[in-house]
């Protein structure tokens, strides 16, 4: 692995293509953002988030999961971004799933760049600085409750879900401010398969390493299967994490 990943990383070209799945490409630029202190972009995220959906896909046992692109909790959020003042909510972005039932699946994963900072929600949603972000968590609450009115007609029974940020102390923490991203992308790893978020910062270069070599080796092979099933239904959890 470390010959083929020092090989993709000293490609001259930045705009060389280096990978191409899921209507998605990964170049010599996008992939230099997974360097040691680097900051993940947005074309490595979804792509991440895409091998995650397909490995989940392809073999029996898994969760169902389904994970919205980098773009998507702008346009829900509204009011900034590109500037214009846009209206954000569930209008917004009700084409986003048009052709998908959101609630069939037992994951659904939403990416989240907040300024100059990465995180993960998982309908659970996952911060690695300690960040509470309640808002964030009330706003996909209101989002799923308007989908499943569009999608089932008739309301969504909150009162089986759980909403609120977790705190740093109940999942890993990043002792640096570049990290942000990869960690995002393991909390979404970890969850999918199931497994308790067990990794810490020490690991964070190998992951990196590793995410090269996928990216550029062998992008549906760099996952073992999961040790466990989780026993809480992701549908009825949004927290931030």
């Amino acid at each position: 692995m470390v010959v083929e990943v020092s090989g993709a990383l000293a490609q001259s070209d930045p705009n060389l293509v280096l990978s191409a799945a899921f209507k998605l490409r990964i170049t010599q630029r996008d992939l230099a953002t997974l360097q040691e202190g680097g900051w993940l972009n947005d074309e490595v995220m979804n792509f991440y988030l895409s091998l995650v959906m397909e490995r989940c896909s392809g073999e029996a046992g898994r969760f169902k999961v389904y994970s919205f692109s980098t773009f998507f909790f702008p346009k829900l959020r509204g009011g900034g971004g590109g500037g214009g003042g846009q209206v954000g909510g569930h209008a917004a972005v009700k084409r986003w799933t048009k052709a998908v039932d959101l609630f069939l699946f037992d994951l659904i994963l939403v990416p989240l760049h907040l300024g100059v900072h990465w995180a993960m929600a998982v309908m659970k949603s996952y911060d690695s600085m300690g960040q509470r972000h309640d808002d964030i968590c009330s706003l996909l609450l209101l989002y799923l409750k308007e989908e499943h009115k569009a999608k089932k007609g008739r309301e969504l029974d909150c009162a089986k879900w759980t909403v609120g940020s977790l705190r740093a102390g109940e999942i890993p923490q990043q002792k640096n401010g570049s990290d942000c991203g990869v960690f995002a992308c393991k909390y979404a790893d970890f969850i999918a398969k199931g497994r308790p978020l067990t990794f810490k910062q020490v690991h964070i270069l190998y992951s990196l390493k590793r995410t090269v070599w996928s990216f550029s080796v062998a992008p549906l092979k760099c996952f073992v299967k999961p040790k466990s099933k989780c026993v809480t239904s992701i549908a009825f959890l949004i927290h931030l994490l």
